[in-house]
């Protein structure tokens, strides 16, 4: 067995496709699939299926990737010592956000973290789902729920609010509803329902049973925008209206609260470069907090 195939192994995977492998390796799908074929030949053992929802690992496959994760944080520990990388605050640190906290949280304040460590290098991922840090795909997360398992550390990071908002000219041709059954007869913007990847963001259901949106998009930027350009009425993060002249409340009696959880995986809460972001998250969070109240 070539040792290095397991890194190519665990990239696999994670990834589910060759060519999402071949991209985090940053080598063609070709070498990805010569390596993976010669470690299942060495193995003697089939290590993946292929199907409709990508690449799903083997009985072989699954208990392998169990002892490869142990070979990869071995590796990674070992390094981090020898390397003294675990105490400097320098390197990369990848963060899988939802879009409207790194747009409109962690974006806006980014020139503050490069004047504190102008040597660590974020890397934002924002996708309709989060990476997940027990499976090394993030260095943390700031998730929408506190994940039950994998070998992670959660903490809450701040406790948020949203509304129900409408732009002033939506609000001057139709009128403030004066109840939830009126609600109902407006023009409703959320969330497609077959893209919610987190169960808090069901907001209009929520709200009431039988609310579900006229106009849908799996951006809350994007639903922003159509809120903005008086297409309807929509659910949005306090932290993204409060400085908005253009937005109003609607029903404002009716707030939904929620949380931003962060999550790192147990081996990297030690690792300096990423407890730096995680304290420098803390403090956005007080942020959000004052502007969700």
């Amino acid at each position: 067995m070539h040792w290095d195939d397991l890194r190519f192994f665990l990239a696999a995977a994670r990834s589910k496709t060759m060519a999402t492998a071949a991209r985090r390796l940053n080598v063609d799908a070709t070498t990805v699939s010569r390596r993976i074929e010669r470690l299942s030949t060495s193995l003697n053992t089939n290590l993946f299926d292929s199907g409709p929802d990508g690449m799903t690992l083997t009985d072989s496959g699954k208990r392998l990737f169990q002892d490869a994760e142990e070979v990869e944080r071995s590796i990674l520990n070992a390094s981090d010592l020898l390397t003294g990388a675990r105490g400097r605050l320098e390197g990369s640190v990848r963060i899988s956000l939802s879009e409207g906290f790194a747009a409109w949280v962690v974006a806006r304040h980014l020139g503050e973290f490069r004047e504190l460590h102008p040597d660590i290098s974020l890397e934002i991922v924002t996708t309709n789902g989060f990476l997940n840090p027990s499976k090394r795909e993030a260095d943390l997360a700031v998730m929408l729920g506190r994940p039950t398992k994998g070998l992670l550390v959660t903490r809450k990071l701040t406790d948020y609010a949203l509304g129900l908002y409408a732009s002033r000219g939506y609000l001057a041709k139709y009128g403030q509803p004066g109840n939830v059954d009126e609600l109902r007869q407006r023009v409703l913007i959320g969330y497609i329902p077959d893209f919610i990847y987190a169960e808090e963001l069901r907001y209009l259901s929520e709200i009431h049973d039988d609310l579900t949106p006229t106009l849908s998009s799996s951006s809350i930027n994007i639903q922003l925008e159509m809120t903005r350009a008086g297409l309807g009425v929509s659910v949005l993060p306090k932290f993204m209206t409060t400085l908005d002249d253009e937005l109003r409340p609607v029903l404002p009696d009716i707030q939904i609260d929620r949380s931003f959880w962060v999550v790192v995986h147990r081996d990297l809460t030690r690792v300096a470069r990423v407890r730096a972001v995680i304290d420098w998250l803390d403090g956005l969070g007080r942020n959000v907090y004052s502007a969700g109240k």
